[in-house]
C-alpha cells in the first residue's frame, strides 16, 4: 500500500452494539455544529443585502455604486471584512480556555458555555445600532463557536462505538451544512422584508441554535472517558455500559482505564503534546485544519452572495445561489455519512482533493476569460450557470472529504493525555486561519483576481499529497488504541516508543508502493 497506507490488524472487538442512548445523545451533541454553520451561512448573506450595508459600512454601497470601479474589488473594505472575521479571532482565543474547562470539568459544561455565549451575542448584532455593539456581539459568537467546536468532536468520537465512529462524528459537519442552508434560506426571506430590517432577523435567529445547544448540553451525559479522566471509576464504567447496550464492558473498560492512569501522569499536556512522542498527532491537529481553509472552503461559505453578486448575478440570483450551493452541501455530507466507515478516511480525502483542484481551475479560468485583469465584463446565463455548477462541484467534493474529515481525524487520533490540547490546536489553527481568510479574501480578490482560484487549488494539490503520504487510514480502530496505526507508518512509527501501543499486532507495510 503506497504512502501513508498500513494494515493494523487485531484491533480488539469490544463487547456492546450501537444503542439508542447513544444515538440521541450524539445527535443532540452534533447541534452544536448548528451554531458554526448558521454563521457561516448568515453573514455572506447579511453583508451582501443593501440595508445593512448603507446601516453600517456606507462606503461599500458608494464603491459599488461607482461606474470606474472593477467588479473584482466592488466588496473590498477592510471594516467589512472586521465584521465578518472578529468572530473567528475569539473562537481562536476561547478553544484554549475551553480546553481547560473540558479536561478539568467535562465536554458537557464546555458545550452549556458555548452556547450561552452564542446566544448573547445573537441577541446583541440582533439589536445593534452601531458597529462597536455589532463586533462585541460577533465576539461573544466567536466564544459560543470555540467552546462548541472544541467540545462537540472530542464528545462524539469519546461516546461512539468504534465502527461507526466516523459517521457519528460527521454528525457534526451535518449540522453545519444544515446550519449553512437554513441561514441562506433565512437570508432569502428576509433581504424581502420591506423597511430594510431583514437584516436584524437574520442575525438574531441565531439565538435558536443556541437555545438548541444550551438545553441540550443541560441533558446530556458526559462521556465515559471524560468522567474516568476526573477520577471517577464506577461512574465511568456504569455510563459505559449504559452507551455500549451491555453490561460486559471489561476489555474496553480496561483500555479506558490504562489510558486514564497515563493520563492523570500529565500535569501540562500544553508541553506534553510537544513530545517526540506525540509528533504525529501534533502535526495532525495543526497541518488538517490548515489546509481545511486553504482548500478556500470559507471563501464560498462566507461569501457565496457576494462572490456571486461580484460576478453578475442578480441581488436574489446571488442569494438563491447560495443556497443551491448550500443544499448540495448538506446532500454530499451524507455521502460521507455513510461511506467513511466502510471505505475509509483517505480514500475521501484523496478524491475529494482531485475533484476540488479541478474545479478551482475551472472556475479561476472560466472567470480570467470573461473579466480578464482589468475586472470588464460580464456574465451570460450560460457563463453564470456554468460557474454555478462547477462551485456545486467543489462544494460537494469538499463536503464529502476535507469539510468532515477535518473534523473527524484530529478529535480521534489523539490519546486522552493530550486530547484536549490537541483539539484546541485543531480549533485554534482552523478558527486563526478562517480569521485570515475572513479578513483578507476580498483584498485577495480584488488585487489577486481570477489567480485567487489558482492559489487556492495549488494549495488543495499539496494537501492532497501530504494525506496521501502522511496521514495512515484510522477507519475501525478503538480510539484508545490509536498509537498502533501511528506504530506501522513508514514515517510516523519512529517516534512512537513500543510501551505507547494498546494491544493489537501490527502488520507494516511501510515501504510497499515505492515510498
Amino acid at each position: 500500500m503506497a504512502g501513508g497506507g498500513v494494515v493494523v490488524q487485531g484491533g480488539r472487538n469490544y463487547e456492546g452494539g450501537v444503542t439508542l442512548f447513544v444515538i440521541v445523545t450524539c445527535l443532540v451533541a452534533a447541534m452544536g455544529g448548528l451554531l458554526f454553520g448558521y454563521d457561516l451561512g448568515i453573514s455572506g448573506g447579511v453583508t451582501s443585502m443593501p440595508s445593512f450595508l448603507a446601516h453600517f459600512f456606507p462606503s461599500v454601497v458608494l464603491k459599488m455604486k461607482s461606474a470606474h470601479e472593477s467588479e473584482y474589488c466592488k466588496f473590498d473594505s477592510e471594516l467589512l471584512t472586521l465584521f465578518t472575521s472578529s468572530l473567528y479571532l475569539a473562537a481562536l482565543v476561547a478553544s484554549f480556555g475551553a480546553s481547560i474547562i473540558t479536561r478539568k470539568f467535562g465536554r458537557k459544561p464546555s458545550m452549556f458555555f458555548g452556547g450561552l455565549s452564542f446566544l448573547i451575542g445573537s441577541i446583541l448584532n440582533g439589536v445593534a445600532n452601531s458597529i462597536v455593539l455589532l463586533i462585541i456581539g460577533r465576539l461573544l459568537l466567536g466564544v459560543g463557536v470555540g467552546f462548541a467546536n472544541q467540545s462537540v468532536p472530542v464528545y462524539l468520537s469519546e461516546m461512539a462505538p468504534t465502527k461507526i465512529r466516523g459517521a457519528l462524528n460527521m454528525g457534526f459537519q451535518m449540522a453545519i451544512t444544515i446550519g449553512i442552508l437554513v441561514a441562506n434560506l433565512v437570508n432569502v426571506g428576509t433581504a424581502k422584508i420591506e423597511g430594510g430590517w431583514g437584516w436584524r432577523v437574520s442575525l438574531a435567529l441565531a439565538a435558536v441554535p443556541a437555545v438548541m445547544m444550551t438545553v441540550g448540553a443541560m441533558f446530556l451525559p458526559d462521556t465515559p472517558n471524560s468522567i474516568l479522566e476526573r477520577g471517577y471509576k464506577e461512574e465511568a464504567k456504569i455510563m459505559l455500559q449504559k452507551v455500549r447496550g451491555t453490561e460486559k464492558v471489561e476489555e474496553e473498560f480496561k483500555d479506558l482505564l490504562q489510558a486514564s492512569e497515563a493520563a492523570k501522569k500529565v500535569d501540562h499536556p500544553w508541553s506534553n503534546i510537544m513530545k517526540p512522542q506525540y509528533r504525529p498527532q501534533l502535526v495532525m491537529c495543526a497541518l488538517i485544519p490548515f489546509f481545511q481553509q486553504l482548500t478556500g472552503i470559507n471563501v464560498i461559505m462566507f461569501y457565496a452572495p457576494v462572490l456571486f453578486k461580484t460576478l453578475g448575478f442578480g441581488d436574489d440570483a446571488s442569494l438563491i445561489s447560495a443556497v443551491i450551493s448550500g443544499g448540495v452541501n448538506v446532500l454530499a455530507t451524507l455521502v460521507s455519512i455513510f461511506t467513511v466507515d466502510k471505505f475509509g478516511r483517505r480514500i475521501l480525502f484523496l478524491e475529494g482533493g482531485a475533484q476540488m483542484f479541478v474545479c478551482q481551475i475551472l472556475v479561476g479560468s472560466l472567470i480570467g476569460v470573461k473579466f480578464g485583469l482589468n475586472g470588464e465584463g460580464t456574465l451570460t446565463k450560460l457563463d453564470a450557470n456554468l460557474i454555478l455548477l462547477l462551485v456545486c462541484v467543489y462544494v460537494s467534493a469538499f463536503a464529502w472529504s476535507w469539510g468532515p474529515l477535518g473534523w473527524l481525524v484530529p478529535s480521534e487520533i489523539c490519546p486522552l493525555e493530550i486530547r484536549s490540547a490537541g483539539q484546541s490546536i485543531n480549533v485554534a489553527v482552523n478558527m486563526f486561519f478562517t480569521f485570515i481568510i475572513a479578513q483578507v479574501f476580498l483584498s485577495m480578490l480584488c488585487h489577486m483576481k481570477f489567480g485567487l482560484f489558482y492559489f487556492f487549488a495549488g494549495f488543495v494539490a499539496i494537501m492532497t499529497v501530504f494525506i496521501y503520504f502522511f496521514l495512515p487510514e484510522t477507519k475501525n480502530v478503538p480510539i484508545e488504541e490509536m498509537n498502533r496505526v501511528w506504530k506501522a507508518h513508514w514515517f510516523w512509527s519512529k517516534y512512537i516508543p513500543d510501551e505507547a501501543v494498546i494491544g493489537g499486532h501490527i502488520q507494516d507495510e511501510k515501504h510497499r508502493g515505492g515510498v
